[in-house]
């Protein structure tokens, strides 16, 4: 039903009722006071409200509609608003080319990680000789093999765990509720999950591509960027080692614990 339409009935009934209300009251106010009831007074019991409660109620009620209307505009503008701005701010969290998240964020929920959970871990892993994949076939592929590990890395996570994208071919994950085994394990995972299958690319070529990973378990009592210098040297331990390596170690003065494939 359209809003003129509601309106109209709705201020047609309005005037009809003060009609029967305006001859209820004449036919026992008039009286009751002495009065006649004669044909002049019946007309201006009808004519009264229908010339007067008619349009005044018509008014009323398409302000009425007209409020009702740009409240619901408003309503859903402030939705819309509401869901672009949520929208830029998880794009702002987002890295632009994988969707990981990007290094600020990660870094924000590690701090939070350290600071409310226990047994928090962070594990940085690198692709090896990704330089060599960006000489030969251009940074385009690169980007695709990048995106495709991305893809790898989230899908190897654990209920809470977190992975983002620090920079370059740099990802880093963070392991919620864990201990050096289960690190070493998780870890291990990561670099399975790249090394397994081979990465296609350019329709039908295949590419093996390899991360190390380091690892360090997060200390409350520090700042994140202690664990985070913590897992990178254990990181560049893997790479030492030969590549294709893990390296995890609960604290500087526990000998790291390393895995090859």
């Amino acid at each position: 039903m359209s809003v003129m339409r509601r309106v109209l009935l709705r201020s047609t009934g309005v005037a009809f009722l003060s009609v029967a209300l305006s001859l209820g009251l004449a036919v026992t106010v008039v009286p009751a006071v002495g009065g006649v009831v004669d044909g002049n007074a019946w007309l201006m019991c009808v004519l009264c409200p229908l010339l007067i409660a008619w349009p005044a109620s018509a008014w009323q009620l398409w302000q009425h509609e007209q409020l009702r209307v740009a409240r619901a505009a408003l309503v859903a503008a402030h939705e819309e608003l509401q869901r672009a701005h949520d929208a830029l701010a998880e794009t702002a969290r987002r890295d632009g080319l994988t969707g990981l998240l990007n290094r600020e964020s990660l870094l924000a929920v590690v701090e939070q990680a350290r600071s409310s959970s226990a047994g928090a871990w962070l594990l940085v892993a690198d692709l090896d000789h990704f330089k060599a994949i960006n000489d030969r076939y251009g940074h385009a592929v690169g980007d695709d093999v990048l995106t495709q590990v991305a893809s790898r890395l989230s899908s190897t996570l654990g209920e809470g765990d977190a992975v983002g994208r620090l920079g370059g071919e740099e990802f880093a994950v963070l392991l919620i509720a864990a201990d050096e085994r289960h690190a070493a394990d998780a870890a291990e995972r990561l670099r399975a999950a790249v090394a397994r299958t081979p990465i296609l690319v350019e329709g039908d070529v295949r590419l093996t591509v390899t991360i190390s990973v380091g690892g360090a378990a997060i200390d409350p009592a520090l700042p994140v960027r202690e664990a985070y210098t913590r897992a990178d040297a254990r990181l560049y331990e893997a790479k030492r080692a030969g590549r294709d390596r893990v390296v995890v170690s609960a604290a500087p003065e526990v000998e790291a614990l390393a895995t090859s494939s």
